[in-house]
Formats: C-alpha cells, structure tokens, sequence
C-alpha cells in the first residue's frame, strides 16, 4: 500500500487510573492519559487530553466511557461528546430510569469530522444528570481514539 492508503494519523488512549470527581451535570473532560498507539505524536496524554491532527482531512472518531457510582445509585442521564476547538460538536444522550437504581452505563459514540490539519483539535467529555451519589469515570472500560479515513 502506498502511502495515500494508510489510515494515520491515528492514535487511541486510555486512562491510568479511575477519574472521580464527576459533578452533577456538569461536562467533565476525560483524561486518557495512557496511549495505546498514536503514530504520529498528535495526541496530547499528559495536559489537554486531545488530539491535533497536522494531516488535514475527515477523522473517524470514537469514545466510549463507562460512568459508574460508588454510592447511592440515582441517574437520570449518562452522555459522553466529542468536542471540536473546544465546543460542543457530538454528544450521545442515553436516558435512565432512577427508579431502577441503576449505578454504572457505558456509553459510546462515533462520528466522522472534518479536520483542517493545524488547528483542529478534538477532545472527549462525559457527564451524569443525578439525584445523589459521588460519580467517576472507570478508565478500564474508557478510551478515545480517532483515525483519518484512507483515501
């Protein structure tokens, strides 16, 4: 395969650790500070968590986050979004029923963005809609990542 055909940048992160500290409605920036690839060094893991890639063009991205409590369990929302130069660009809205106490979701999203290829950047983000409970973010079943689309 030429080098036209290679599906990079590309690069997927996870977190080392669980992210507590996930306030109620409140968007908080997932911190997948552990690189399981990126082979052009377009992801920040240890400030900004985002990537910014130097290679123009669309970007298939995915971010699935698994929201959990360790407390009494009451959710009414669980979203995870994307964010593009810092903005709101995609968010997954997944409705529970707090009457069923449920305490851990995963969600995952997917989309294709356009990205210009200097200073374009995309980062991942969750929140809970809650009642009561201390809410974090299990990194074992977190991670982002994001690949240019060959062609």
């Amino acid at each position: 395969l030429g080098s036209a055909m290679k599906a990079t940048p590309a690069f997927e992160a996870r977190g080392s650790a669980e992210q507590t500290g996930v306030s109620d409605n409140t968007w908080t920036k997932v911190s997948m500070n552990t690189e399981i690839f990126d082979t052009d060094s377009m992801y920040d893991a240890s400030t900004n968590y985002r990537f910014t890639p130097t290679v123009a063009g669309k970007y298939f991205v995915y971010l699935v986050t698994d929201l959990y409590s360790d407390t009494t369990y009451q959710a009414y929302v669980f979203n995870n979004a994307i964010y593009k130069n810092g903005s709101l660009m995609y968010y997954s809205p997944n409705n529970a029923n707090p009457s069923y106490d449920e305490y851990e979701r995963t969600i995952v999203l997917t989309a294709t963005i356009d990205m210009n290829g200097s200073s374009d950047y995309l980062e991942g983000w969750a929140r809970v809609t809650t009642g009561s409970g201390t809410w974090s973010i299990n990194q074992t079943y977190s991670y982002f990542g994001a690949y240019k689309i060959i062609g």
